[in-house]
């Protein structure tokens, strides 16, 4: 009786297991985004920030040029704290300018995350949607170049993300 229960348990067992199916679907991350119109936006926001700290830049480096064009030009009989004073000026002012380099490449990053992560939000919250609809057991970021094989039970789910998020 005891072994007809535990074949019973065990055939039983082994057929639940092989109904359980895996269901993985794979989305390419980067073609959703470059269809995202927000990607879009947030990247010209970017670049007319970065135009103004560049004008910014490129007006600190005229100003360095014309102090290093004077110290050049500066004759050897020219009184000592006037060089002194102009070579201290040049060196702050390189020191400003490097600083202001470090600043506004902090400030860009920090724009760019801020600009990007309810963009990636929304990306994220798509993909989880299509899973669950789809009773997806697991979804990938799929990257095209350097994916190099996935079998058949994988399912490229980005044109439902795409549809999800109403981009074409």
């Amino acid at each position: 009786m005891l072994k007809k229960i535990l074949l019973a348990l065990a055939v039983t067992f082994s057929m639940v297991a092989s109904a359980q199916t895996i269901k993985i679907g794979l989305v390419d991350t980067n073609s959703v985004l470059s269809a995202m119109p927000e990607v879009a936006a947030a990247q010209q926001t970017l670049q007319d920030t970065q135009k103004k700290y560049e004008a910014q830049y490129n007006a600190l480096g005229e100003e360095l040029q014309k102090q290093y064009e004077e110290l050049a030009n500066m004759k050897e009989d020219e009184l000592p704290a006037i060089r002194e004073n102009k070579t201290r000026a040049f060196s702050d002012n390189q020191q400003k300018m490097q600083q202001f380099e470090q600043q506004v490449m902090q400030e860009m990053q920090k724009m760019q995350n801020d600009l990007m992560a309810p963009i990636y939000q929304k990306l994220k919250d798509a993909i989880e949607s299509v899973g669950r609809e789809g009773n997806f057991t697991l979804v990938q970021a799929l990257d095209p170049q350097m994916t190099f094989y996935y079998s058949a039970p994988a399912e490229d789910i980005t044109p439902l993300v795409k549809t999800k998020l109403g981009l074409k």
